[in-house]
């Protein structure tokens, strides 16, 4: 078990009389990560609603700011318990008998173009043994042919012109893999959190998205596995926030009128247990998932 200790605070100029916001920057709760201390901070004051997906449990604030400044500030502490699994027992499941929650997975998205990928997908990946390797060599794949360059993307970019431009950010590296897995029927999800472990000279931390793919083990019992094609973290030290199709699913806020944002401020490292033992987060060999009992 990792514990981490992480805040974000997001400040705005909200132009228009009035705006509405939905921001997901909450650690979901999960069997395997537990939130042992949180704090959310409104200034101004103001009334907000909340809602867990009982399904991801993705978790929304919405709430309406009047013109002027508004920031938000969460905080928690959390305990990741990871599932692990060695690779070569995690075996893909066909279409038919997936779980219906997963189907959604499988079907092209917004930015995750599948059927368009069809063909390309089958020619690189069609003859690979199906299972954990298979989506670990998609994700090298999209690792070793995409450069990450911040600034090169925008809310526009789909996996199709990642696959064309080869450049780009964390999310196009999700998009990209996850069109890529579904193009040869393997049902994948993007993930938002924040990173944790990235080399300093590409910025400090951030939110950060990445992949998980839904597999199976000797038993047939189906769970979602860490994936990060972007290799610029540490997965065992992602927190995960909320879970998607792809990024129209998954803002970390989401904004209904004119505002001007100040970039958020994000901090998390890990921090000692109850029982005062550190443990740091790693690169590891096995499958990790904080999905499941």
């Amino acid at each position: 078990m990792v514990r981490m200790a992480f805040s974000t605070q997001l400040a705005y100029q909200v132009l228009d009389a009035a705006c509405d916001f939905i921001f997901n920057i909450q650690a979901a709760y999960t069997p395997r990560q537990r939130v042992t201390e949180e704090s959310l901070g409104l200034t101004p004051a103001l009334k907000a609603s909340y809602y867990t997906d009982a399904q991801t449990q993705s978790r929304f604030i919405a709430l309406r700011a009047l013109q002027g400044h508004l920031s938000i500030r969460y905080s928690a502490v959390v305990d990741l318990a990871h599932f692990e699994a060695a690779p070569g027992e995690l075996f893909e499941i066909s279409p038919q008998s997936l779980p219906g929650h997963v189907l959604p997975c499988l079907y092209p998205s917004r930015y995750c173009q599948s059927d368009r990928l069809q063909a390309f997908a089958s020619r690189q990946f069609g003859g690979l043994m199906m299972g954990y390797s298979r989506a670990q060599a998609i994700g090298d794949w999209v690792h070793s042919h995409v450069r990450f360059q911040g600034n090169t993307s925008n809310s526009n970019t789909s996996a199709l012109d990642t696959l064309i431009d080869r450049v780009g950010v964390c999310r196009d590296f999700a998009h990209l893999m996850i069109a890529l897995c579904r193009a040869v029927n393997l049902p994948a999800r993007m993930v938002s959190g924040i990173d944790y472990g990235a080399d300093p000279v590409l910025g400090p931390p951030d939110f950060h998205a990445y992949v998980e793919v839904y597999l199976a083990d000797a038993f047939g019992a189906g769970r979602w596995y860490l994936f990060d094609p972007s290799g610029t973290a540490i997965p065992m030290g992602f927190v995960r926030f909320c879970t998607g199709r792809d990024a129209a699913d998954i803002a970390f806020a989401t904004i209904f009128g004119s505002v001007i944002a100040a970039p958020p401020i994000i901090t998390i490292q890990a921090v000692p247990d109850s029982h005062g033992n550190l443990s740091l987060p790693q690169h590891v060999a096995y499958a990790l998932s904080t999905d499941g009992p």
